[in-house]
């Protein structure tokens, strides 16, 4: 089953305790943001400390109901001019609440080489992202099927990863 509008709105109002994502990708093709990227490009910069949006309010609505939202970001370096992007992004984020880490496999082996980006809900439901090769996304697709899986590669994700904050001490960004 597909997945999009208000189905894919309702997955972050309604999850329980817990809401990750495993992100693949060096860059994603999201026309929203490219006015913004065009901005970044030109060598504009958001203050972190002042920056607020409707992600970051719901970022701290999450908290404040005592559920989590993370992420493991999987790159490798140089980082590609998307990911410094969208790092710079990621620092209010965190602040707001949302676990973010970064599995960088530069000089080893990927743990999860041949895993797709995915959300997943509670440890209960999992959404396939479907991307083509240049980061546009084709769809958001229900898994259907035991989510044991989905629940290790977070696992091995967490494990293998670094919080945002200690990967970017020292990154030129």
């Amino acid at each position: 089953m597909l997945l999009d509008g208000e189905a894919w709105q309702a997955k972050f109002r309604d999850f329980q305790a817990e809401a990750w994502r495993l992100e693949t990708l060096p860059a994603y093709n999201v026309p929203q943001e490219a006015e913004q990227i065009r901005a970044f490009l030109a060598g504009e910069r958001i203050d972190p400390h002042s920056y607020a949006n409707d992600y970051t309010e719901d970022l701290k609505r999450v908290r404040r109901e005592g559920k989590s939202k993370g992420r493991v970001h999987i790159v490798t370096r140089p980082l590609s001019e998307y990911l410094r992007f969208e790092f710079m992004y990621y620092r209010p984020h965190v602040w707001a609440g949302e676990d973010i880490r970064i599995m960088d496999v530069t000089d080893r082996p990927n743990p999860l080489a041949d895993v797709q980006d995915f959300w997943m809900f509670d440890k209960k439901e999992v959404v396939l992202m479907n991307y083509e090769p240049d980061g546009t996304q084709t769809n958001r697709e229900v898994y259907v099927g035991d989510v044991g899986p989905y629940v290790e590669y977070q696992r091995i994700a967490v494990a293998e990863s670094v919080s945002f904050e200690e990967y970017v001490k020292g990154l030129d960004l």
